[in-house]
């Protein structure tokens, strides 16, 4: 059985889902509770408003003291990824060791976890299904040369962009695909 609570942060509203295991689910900032709660119950229908466990209110803590700018660490919090291919469950356990106002690539995550430059784009894949964003930070993996790549949270490369600037880091924005000459 899933439970799931939505509460409020500076950045928006926010879902978290759990079992008896651990976290399943977290959704990213939405302007308003009924679309956090919506898009939440997309990938989990049969969920039940529920009283959160220490742990979850521990997560509904960090996330709040992360929207506030504060250096959080989620590594700790018990997740339940059961479900999940292994592949997938060894990329996710990789990006939880990259650390607040820190960046990698999917690429570097390819080659820590033993694969050819070409499983990249699994990683990428893994990042997109990443059912617990935030505390999974996936918003901490960008393209090769540090662009920014996509993200399939709410407000997409912004809403990357702008998490990243909370913890310090700056990215540059997309450049155009010709640049003219300054004379």
């Amino acid at each position: 059985m899933h439970h799931y609570l939505i509460f409020e942060t500076v950045g928006g509203f926010c879902g978290i889902a759990w079992n008896d295991n651990g976290i399943t689910r977290f959704q990213l900032p939405t302007k308003d509770a009924a679309a956090a709660e919506r898009m939440l119950l997309r990938r989990l229908p049969n969920a039940e408003p529920g009283t959160p466990t220490p742990d979850v209110l521990e997560a509904v803590a960090a996330a709040k003291r992360y929207f506030e700018g504060q250096e959080t660490d989620f590594s700790d919090i018990r997740l339940d990824l059961a479900g999940q291919e292994a592949f997938f469950r060894q990329v996710y356990a990789a990006a939880r060791r990259v650390r607040w106002g820190q960046t990698t690539t999917y690429g570097a995550l390819a080659k820590e976890l033993g694969a050819g430059p070409e499983a990249a784009r699994d990683v990428g894949q893994a990042m997109a299904k990443n059912p617990v964003p935030l505390i999974i930070p996936c918003h901490r993996v960008l393209a090769a040369g540090g662009k920014i790549g996509g993200f399939s949270a709410p407000g997409g490369a912004t809403a990357k962009t702008r998490m990243l600037e909370l913890e310090g880091v700056h990215v540059d924005p997309p450049q155009p695909a010709q640049q003219t000459f300054g004379f």
